[in-house]
């Protein structure tokens, strides 16, 4: 017979993981697409009763986003400016219902490549905990989503936070978003990037894309353009005239492998622009 529980602390959740096979239950806005017509086989933990896992807090050298913060909590709450991208993410998660209720961590677990939040998080060298009933690890978000619904989560283990690291937290960021449609539409591809700028130069960039791989990735080739370039108009054609091999798209019902590809490298000129207070941001349709 199938389990349903609803643990009060983590330790209550972390021991009921070590001892059966769980599917854990939080925003659950995906909980159901996601099984589609197969009849349920695990068990159903629902964390929605641990608050200790929702918010987002400052400590000496990181931020903390527990597990079961919410989009919207994301957008109301005070943050850096390095975090506008994902605030800018948070608000094409869905709907409006959906962003009240979807959790950080539902969106890196469910793991699919058009997730909205991933790129966001990963110019901010995001790390994901990992907790069970008998250690803590930390892992990058880049180690931690591996392909196309496919995790590093270990049996009896949970998502308890995502840590952006202070060192990070630091310049200016913009989220970019094609689709068929201003709202409610799955990512044909995205952008967020971040850059700092000293002396009116770039001094560091962070540039990710989602949507055009089976997992979203940085564009060190992209990123290392930027470095040491002026801030002026022209600073989209170092965008123009790096390599992006790290891109990987195929072709769908949204778009062809080429247009993404082509489309990825215009969004990010447009990203970067926004980042750097050139364009406004804003999702392309």
């Amino acid at each position: 017979m199938i389990r349903y529980a609803k643990p009060t602390t983590v330790d209550e959740a972390l021991a009921l993981l070590g001892e059966d096979r769980w599917r854990i239950l939080a925003g659950g806005t995906d909980f159901y697409p996601v099984q589609g017509a197969k009849p349920f086989r695990d068990n159903i933990l629902d964390i929605n009763g641990l608050p200790e896992l929702r918010g987002v807090a400052e400590a000496d050298d990181h931020w903390r986003i527990g597990a079961r913060t919410t989009w919207t909590d994301i957008v109301r709450h005070s943050l850096p400016a390095a975090f506008d991208a994902l605030k800018a993410a948070a608000r094409e998660v869905g709907s409006v219902q959906i962003q009240n209720v979807a959790s950080v961590a539902g969106n890196l677990c469910n793991a699919s490549p058009a997730a909205d939040g991933v790129p966001a998080l990963m110019v901010l060298d995001a790390d994901v905990e990992l907790r069970s009933a008998k250690a803590t690890r930390h892992l990058p978000l880049g180690e931690f989503i591996l392909g196309n619904r496919r995790t590093a989560l270990q049996p009896g283990e949970m998502v308890t936070a995502i840590r952006v690291p202070k060192r990070s937290a630091a310049g200016t960021s913009a989220f970019v978003k094609l689709g068929a449609r201003r709202y409610l539409v799955i990512s044909i591809a995205m952008v967020a990037a971040r850059l700092v700028v000293e002396d009116g130069i770039v001094a560091d960039a962070a540039i990710a894309v989602g949507a055009c791989s089976a997992v979203a990735r940085r564009l060190a080739g992209v990123e290392a353009a930027l470095r040491g370039q002026p801030v002026t108009a022209a600073l989209g054609d170092a965008v123009l005239s790096a390599p992006i091999d790290e891109l990987s798209p195929i072709g769908d019902v949204r778009g062809s492998a080429e247009y993404r590809l082509d489309a990825a490298r215009e969004i990010v000129t447009r990203a970067v622009r926004a980042a750097l207070g050139l364009d406004s941001g804003k999702v392309a349709a």
